[in-house]
């Protein structure tokens, strides 16, 4: 099976260094030096990674082949593919490839349909699951242990406990939204047709 581990960026200096987009729980397995990826555009490949390292909290990688900033640039949004055993497991306990969560029905403890895991993002501070809806909207639900209770691949399902508002937020916007287009009340005319013209005023007495 294959799957994208990392997007190029930018080049970095002059001698052929790239930042990446890592797109894989583990670079130091996927994207060590000696690892041969296949590329999107295929054209650009296959592409050997030479060395590797962190820079400024990002990763830096040079492909033999690579010696200078234009080779570099001309890699650019390239999409790095590895060859993955569909069978093999994370060492982690608890971890799993992203090709194993893709597709999985998502549901509540009490099982209410949310909708199906069709991309998994990987951002800095945490993993999302983006879910298309029955209604083909999509809602973003953050892999952390307070909110996905479950991972149960053999029923093919992640269990969430969401908090409020993480996936019933339009029916609140919604419901919001009609009270405030609700007809404010009127006042009764009084005996002269004025609205809320009373015979004595605030503070004035009887």
């Amino acid at each position: 099976m294959q799957l994208v581990v990392a997007r190029v960026g930018r080049a970095h200096g002059i001698k052929g260094e790239v930042t990446v987009e890592v797109r894989t729980d583990e670079p130091e397995l996927r994207l060590a030096p000696g690892a041969v990826l296949a590329t999107d555009p295929a054209a650009t490949g296959p592409l050997t990674i030479e060395t590797g390292r962190v820079h400024s909290g990002r990763l830096l990688l040079r492909f033999a082949g690579v010696t200078d900033r234009t080779g570099a640039e001309a890699l650019r949004n390239t999409l790095l593919i590895a060859d993955v055993d569909p069978e093999e497991l994370p060492e982690g306990e608890d971890e799993y490839y992203d090709h194993q969560l893709m597709d999985l029905d998502v549901v509540t403890e009490d099982g209410v349909e949310v909708g199906r895991i069709t991309e998994i993002s990987h951002l800095p501070s945490q993993d999302l699951f983006i879910v298309e809806r029955p209604d083909g909207t999509e809602v973003m639900i953050p892999f952390v242990e307070e909110i996905v209770a479950e991972i149960d691949l053999e029923e093919q399902r992640a269990v969430i406990t969401p908090p409020p508002g993480l996936i019933d937020d339009r029916a609140e916007i919604a419901s919001s939204r009609e009270a405030g287009e609700a007809e404010p009340e009127r006042d009764e005319p009084d005996e002269q047709g004025k609205p809320g013209d009373e015979q004595g005023k605030p503070g004035d007495d009887a």
